[in-house]
């Protein structure tokens, strides 16, 4: 038996008997100088291992213990017992949080409602949690812009769009394309909002929908009558054709939806997305707006203006700019029947005008051929340049970019208002005079109507690289497009708050406050917010009779005259101070009869 067993012994060791390969743990540099060797007398890991497993749990106590220990090595920079070499989050450069901020931080001291201090103080701290998110993320954006670089001693307006199709990739080569449409031309031209989607019409009657990156049709009508503009709605379902008499309404099949009759004589639209309204200026210098979610003309106005062909909007405010014969733009809001604004920018008529992205700058051409850059803070001009021949068309790309038609020339300026633009940055000229001009959102594309067609140009760093899919989606599906429609409708702008500073919204007008109160007072007759006259509780057991009722309304009075002739006192002594306290001049014998 002890054979066997030693024997079983002795082979249950040498099954199991190749040792494991100690290997010494790696040290990384931030966890300090690695531990003293365990002295002779201190029990093994497995000891004290199997220690700690029958030790009884201290409950309560020692849970809270151990959370105390953990939070105060998280509190002094260490993740699972180690320093962290780098603790806390990664700086942010200021340059980048302030590219996400919009507009100004709320004045809370100037807020008396405690409770709404705090609602407007936890606001802030998640628009400030937001912002700093963004510009985190902004490293993990899949595109970056970029502009035409040239060789050494090269103008980029030198270089032909077929040098840069052939040098971009396939994908971007295939956005530059020309359509022959001679038969019906000239062609006024306008893109979506995600910038998936064209529409032209021709000043012959043609007008067709559709998507320019796949070169899908979506429909193709002729409406038998002169066209003078067109623009999309809100999505690519719906869009406006100002015909020679009324505006139309088409829906992306060519169904005619509406013929507004009230609307003729167009010449130039815009649409305002954020507030549904539709935008038209008339032969006969009347200015209206159309609310298309309820189908409802919000305003008219006689600009007393003359002939109405050149029109703008400003995306930062939605204000309406038009320019006159006379040399002067306009600026529009559909609540007031006056110009908000009257500019006098050209000796000669105005051809074009044109509003840059963040509002803050706005590009005229005129008859005198001259290209002027005006800051609407201050309504004062920037640049000027002299054009050989004066610019018909102007617009403005997300990224600064100004395009204008020179005839058959179109040529595109960088950082224009920054510095004067002597040559342009590209060049290209066209089979025919232009007559449409805009930039692609999203897109290096310029699209250009001219008599014989239209024509897609290449123009590097015009677009903004990347795009907010909950705002502006060029791949959203069916069910996506609904979903944003609805939103869009539930946060939908209204008109009255259509302003030349956004800004002034979160304010209170006191002048106007106060003014509305005292007419008020003076329909009603009497103060309706006056401070109601004491009356005194009812109290039991005999304490409320005539005359202690009586005495505590004298006593309330009397205190209220009391306070106020304090005041008057203290006002008194002030004054009385501030007179002895100043130098006296000379006395003089008629001091006597001063009082």
């Amino acid at each position: 038996m002890e054979a066997v067993a030693g024997s079983r012994a002795h082979g249950g060791s040498a099954g199991g008997g190749k040792k494991k390969k100690m290997t010494k743990k790696l040290q990384r540099y931030w966890e300090g100088p690695p531990p003293p060797d365990t002295p002779a007398g201190a029990p093994s890991k497995a000891k004290r291992r199997r220690s700690e497993k029958t030790r009884p749990r201290a409950g309560a106590e020692g849970s809270l213990q151990a959370r105390k220990v953990l939070h105060g090595s998280e509190a002094a920079g260490q993740i699972s017992g180690k320093r962290d070499p780098f603790p806390g989050a990664a700086p942010l450069p200021q340059h980048k949080v302030k590219k996400f901020q919009r507009g100004q931080k709320s004045q809370l001291a100037e807020v008396s409602s405690q409770r709404l201090r705090d609602h407007l103080a936890l606001l802030e701290q998640k628009v400030e949690l937001a912002v700093q998110q963004a510009a985190r993320m902004e490293l993990l954006l899949p595109e970056e812009p970029g502009f035409l670089e040239g060789d050494p001693g090269e103008d980029t307006c030198t270089i032909a769009q077929a040098d840069i199709a052939e040098a971009a990739d396939i994908a971007s080569a295939t956005k530059h394309f020309e359509l022959t449409l001679n038969q019906f031309g000239p062609y006024r031209m306008d893109y979506t909002r995600p910038g998936r989607h064209l529409l032209l019409g021709g000043r012959r009657g043609h007008v067709a929908a559709l998507d320019w990156q796949t070169k899908s049709l979506l429909c193709e009508i002729n409406v038998m009558e002169t066209v003078t503009d067109v623009t999309w709605l809100h999505t690519e379902n719906m869009f406006a054709v100002a015909q020679r008499r009324w505006l139309y309404v088409y829906d992306n099949q060519g169904v005619e939806l509406n013929c507004l009759k009230r609307f003729n004589g167009v010449l130039r639209m815009e649409f305002l997305p954020y507030h549904f309204l539709l935008a038209t200026a008339s032969e006969t210098g009347f200015l209206q707006y159309l609310d298309i979610s309820v189908g409802k003309e919000v305003a008219t106005i006689c600009t007393r203006g003359g002939r109405l062909g050149v029109m703008g909007q400003n995306p930062a405010n939605a204000i309406i700019h038009l320019g006159h014969s006379n040399g002067t733009v306009t600026l529009w809001s559909p609540n007031i029947k006056e110009p908000l604004v009257r500019m006098l920018c050209h000796r000669g008529g105005v051809r074009a005008v044109a509003v840059d992205s963040s509002g803050m700058y706005m590009a005229t051409s005129g008859l005198d051929r001259k290209l002027h850059i005006y800051d609407l803070r201050a309504y004062q001009p920037v640049q000027s340049l002299v054009l050989p021949v004066g610019a018909g068309h102007l617009s403005f790309s997300q990224r600064g970019l100004l395009a204008a038609t020179c005839g058959e020339v179109v040529q595109v300026y960088r950082d224009v208002p920054m510095q004067p633009p002597y040559k342009p940055y590209l060049s290209h000229t066209l089979p025919w005079t232009a007559h449409g001009l805009r930039f692609c959102p999203f897109e290096d594309v310029l699209g250009v109507g001219h008599g014989s067609g239209f024509t897609s140009l290449l123009v590097p760093g015009a677009g903004q690289a990347n795009f907010d899919a909950l705002e502006n989606n060029p791949f959203r599906s069916r069910k996506q497009r609904q979903e944003w429609e609805v939103k869009a409708l539930l946060e939908k702008i209204p008109s009255e708050l259509i302003t030349l500073d956004p800004g002034q919204l979160g304010q209170v007008d006191a002048i106007t406050m106060e003014q509305k109160h005292h007419e008020r007072v003076e329909r009603l007759g009497f103060d309706p917010q006056a401070k109601p006259a004491f009356q005194p509780r009812r109290k039991l057991k005999g304490r409320s009779s005539a005359g202690s009722l009586l005495q505590r309304k004298r006593k309330v009075a009397n205190e209220e005259q009391r306070t106020k002739i304090r005041k008057s006192l203290e006002q008194q002594q002030a004054a009385e101070q501030e007179r002895k306290a100043a130098p006296r001049a000379q006395s003089s014998a008629l001091d006597r009869f001063r009082k």
